[in-house]
């Protein structure tokens, strides 16, 4: 459908083997050995409620085709599956802007009013560098309303002593038609840089554990140059631009994307060891678009039996622009304090048409802006070598605005008695947090209370058919989100063992709670409303080295959350969910086996949820044994292969945008994730 993407696929094909020649020519007796694994099956933190890891290294399952895919190999992440790709994240059963999803310090919220294009499908993981994800409201640094985390995709600056040239690419081939071609090529010396990464990213639709196919198939594509000013060691000025597409069709929609066209741009300053007092100054200004089109015919035949019975489309548009800026301050040698402002506006359209009448035909229609301005300061105390006290607050000020002159109705459009009106918020968050290193035990201890106060997004405003009970609609009705949580836990580390937990436990106003009706005559309705909520729950993992090359490896996360106001469960939380892994290095060859086990959800809110999906019953566990190897070749090439379901296993999720009846699924009808999958993968870096 690309020309583009075919274009970037011979690309990465040819920089992928012209780098991987010279690094074959060498025999495997001189390879290196790395502290990278080949293949990852799990992360655990870095600090204290902090996850860190390098998202170019494949994961199993499969090597991850967005973010969301990646971020599942982070214990208390699962997602709201689609079927093959751009599922949506959620973390510890939070969803939607309650997680703050960053790349390169930018925000790239999608512009579907149903998050077919949830902000993580426009990210392919392994053109970044570093994947961060901080758990819970214990930062005020990036950005308003992270209330269950903040989650950053960041590029590393390039630094050159001397010119030269470094490259990391890598080519995937797998079960149903996968494949994949990634490239990151940066040239440049001591004064300045150019780094070039792009991807494409391919499968077509997979087949259950019992043999049913599931349509799911996509094809995707990303390129990015940056261009960077390097004076000296303690500044840089940088310029980025990228742009992107692809297609996905989904077992769980009426209507696939046939469009998930990025722009995007973006100015980044920064100055390091500036003074004894002002250490370090950053600046940054971005802009990203996005273009989405969703149809019933590009990728499927209309369903004359649906309630679409037409070939119909609609396209969708988001342009966000921002920016920040942000002062380190070392106080004394006990306290440093991060301070500064970030700003961020959005304008949402639409337009529609037919097959024969193109949408591109029809002008755009603006339903709706929105703006944030945010102040913050986090302070960092070392009340002592051992103990550290971190706490921070922040002030936004939110407003939206209701463009839509009509509402639908099920004869005619009716006015819509919010037309034109915006409403404004001025919304405090906060922090603090207490660490300790106990002195007789190789281990930290902490506990931290936060509170966030968290605008209503697009998606709780506007796609609602209706708000709550007594007002106009969402956009008069839905209040803004507060939540107060404590989190706790602690680390130990030793040669052998490294074990953490990590609890919390919160008390949730207003939350922001999604209803679902059949509407008989009147179709299907949903409607949005405030709720009183308490969540709880934990994380824990422990890796022990058994030898210098094998470890055993275990997770288990755990969700709970209460609605107060109803008194039954609050919907969309994932089940009990334990990984057990073990792995072999020995510096040239590898191997590893994980087993994912599910536990049955039997606590679920009938036909509630949120935006993408919605409780439609119980679900039941499942245990599913995947294997990996590996061989480093030498330092410049790595080898790995991997078999997913190993036992062809046929299971669901249970957060599952349920079937489609245009895929021949009944209504409720849980998605089956893929049957055996097979896959081997080729990296180069120099």
């Amino acid at each position: 459908m690309f020309k583009q993407h075919e274009f970037l696929r011979m690309t990465c094909l040819a920089a992928a083997m012209a780098a991987s020649f010279p690094a074959w020519a060498q025999s495997a007796a001189d390879g290196v050995a790395t502290l990278d694994p080949v293949v990852i099956t799990g992360v655990a933190p870095s600090a204290p409620l902090t996850f860190t890891t390098d998202p170019k290294i494949p994961r199993q399952p499969l090597p991850a085709s967005d973010g969301t895919d990646y971020l599942k190999t982070i214990p208390g992440f699962s997602a709201i599956r689609n079927g093959g790709t751009n599922g949506d994240p959620v973390l510890r059963g939070m969803f939607g802007s309650r997680l703050n999803i960053l790349t390169n310090g930018t925000s790239m919220p999608g512009a579907c009013p149903a998050r077919m294009d949830a902000p993580s499908s426009y990210i392919s993981p392994e053109n970044f560098d570093q994947l961060t994800v901080i758990k819970g409201p214990q930062t005020v640094l990036w950005g308003p309303g992270a209330s269950a985390g903040t989650i950053r995709f960041d590029r590393d600056t390039p630094r050159f002593t001397e010119a030269g040239v470094r490259f990391d690419g890598s080519l995937i081939g797998g079960s149903f038609g996968r494949n994949d071609q990634t490239a990151d090529l940066t040239v440049g010396n001591e004064k300045v840089y150019t780094r070039v990464t792009a991807n494409h990213s391919h499968s077509q639709d997979y087949k259950d554990g019992d043999g049913n196919t599931v349509p799911s198939r996509w094809d995707k594509w990303n390129a990015d140059v940056t261009l960077g000013f390097t004076p000296d060691a303690d500044t840089l000025y940088e310029l980025t631009a990228g742009t992107g597409d692809g297609e996905a069709r989904y077992a769980g929609r009426g209507m696939d994307g046939s469009q998930f066209k990025r722009e995007s741009f973006g100015l980044r300053f920064e100055k390091r060891n500036i003074g004894t007092v002002l250490d370090k100054l950053e600046a940054q200004l971005y802009y990203n678009y996005a273009d989405h089109v969703m149809d019933n015919y590009t990728l499927r035949a209309p369903d004359p039996s649906s309630a679409m019975a037409m070939a119909m489309a609609g396209d969708v548009d988001r342009a966000t622009w921002g920016g920040r800026v942000a002062s380190t301050w070392t106080l004394s040698p006990d306290l440093s304090l991060v301070t500064g402002l970030d700003f961020q506006q959005s304008r949402h359209r639409s337009r529609s048409g037919t097959q024969a009448m193109s949408y591109r035909s029809q002008p755009w229609v603006k339903d709706a802006d929105f703006s944030n301005t945010g102040v913050f300061g986090e302070l960092t105390w070392r009340a002592a070598p051992d103990s550290r006290v971190i706490g921070g607050a922040r002030v936004d000020w939110a407003s939206a605005k209701d463009f839509r002159q009509t509402t639908s109705g099920m004869m005619m459009p009716m006015p819509n008695p919010t037309a034109n009106e915006r409403r404004n918020d001025t919304l405090p968050s906060g922090f603090l947090r207490y660490e300790k290193d106990l002195a007789s035990l190789p281990a930290t201890v902490y506990i931290g209370l936060g509170h966030v106060e968290r605008f209503p997004d697009y998606w709780e405003l506007f796609s609602p058919d209706n708000g709550p009970t007594g007002s106009a609609n969402a956009f008069q009705g839905v209040k803004p989100e507060k939540t107060t949580q404590l989190d706790f836990g602690a680390q130990y580390k030793t040669e052998t063992l490294d074990a953490w937990f990590s609890g919390y436990a919160g008390y949730v106003n207003d939350f922001i709670l999604f209803s679902y009706t059949s509407g008989g005559m009147m179709g299907p309705s949903s409607q949005a409303a405030n709720v009183d909520a308490r969540i709880f729950g934990g994380e824990l993992g422990a890796s022990y080295a058994v030898t210098s090359n094998w470890k055993l490896g275990a997770t288990l996360a755990y969700a709970w959350g209460q609605n107060r106001s109803d008194g039954r469960a609050l919907p969309q939380i994932p089940p009990l969910e334990a990984k057990l892994s073990a792995a072999y290095d020995d510096g040239t060859w590898s191997a590893g086996a994980l087993w994912r086990l599910v536990a049955p959800q039997k606590r679920y809110a009938l036909n509630e949820g949120n935006v993408v999906g919605k409780d439609f019953g119980p679900s039941a566990g499942f245990g599913v044994f995947s294997i990996n190897a590996g061989y480093v070749v030498n330092k410049q090439v790595k080898l790995s292969l991997g078999v997913d379901n190993l036992f062809d296993k046929t299971y669901s999720e249970h957060l599952n945008l349920a079937g489609n009846a245009g895929f021949g699924y009944p209504a409720n009808t849980a998605v089956n994730e893929p049957g055996r999958s097979v896959w081997a993968r080729v990296s180069v870096r120099y």
